[in-house]
């Protein structure tokens, strides 16, 4: 027997998945959408508005797809539209790096406080980031290498 999604099913939703919708909509009201195309799928899909003069398109659509073991792992932003690209801050995939999994759950992502409003909020400041980087090649802020062990795994683009 497949073992249940964390936010439970059409017709029992866990706790936390009414958290989640709660927060995402006291946050962004209605700018997100909460999608389930399927039953092991969920995310919210949402315009921006990035406020920066000399971008080719100002607004952004970002997804903030829930992964199978959330919250023990944050969900995960992937920029929609337009293309961007950063070969240091995405992974292979698209998804944004968004933060150092070294930072713990003071300053990174932290099961039991943060939620896809941090991820947002999160995905939106590496829009800035990103652009800050295109115009002056510097991106703003820390960074570091990380080892794709500390990622999960994962790969990040070279």
């Amino acid at each position: 027997m497949a073992k249940p999604a964390w936010w439970g099913s059409p017709n029992h939703v866990s706790n936390r998945l009414r958290l989640e919708v709660e927060m995402m909509r006291a946050t962004f009201a209605d700018t997100f959408q909460l999608m389930v195309p399927k039953r092991d799928l969920l995310y919210w899909v949402g315009n921006v508005e990035i406020n920066l003069k000399g971008i080719p398109q100002r607004e952004h659509t970002l997804k903030i797809l829930y992964v199978e073991d959330y919250p023990n792992r944050p969900a995960e932003a992937y920029v929609l539209q337009p293309h961007v690209y950063s070969e240091k801050h995405q992974f292979e995939d698209g998804q944004l790096c968004l933060f150092n999994p070294r930072d713990g759950v003071t300053y990174g992502w932290n099961p039991s406080r943060s939620t896809a409003v941090t991820v947002t909020g999160w995905a939106i400041q590496w829009l800035y980031a990103y652009y800050t980087w295109r115009a002056t090649g510097v991106w703003p802020g820390k960074q570091e290498s990380i080892s794709p062990r500390d990622q999960g795994g994962r790969r990040r683009r070279r």
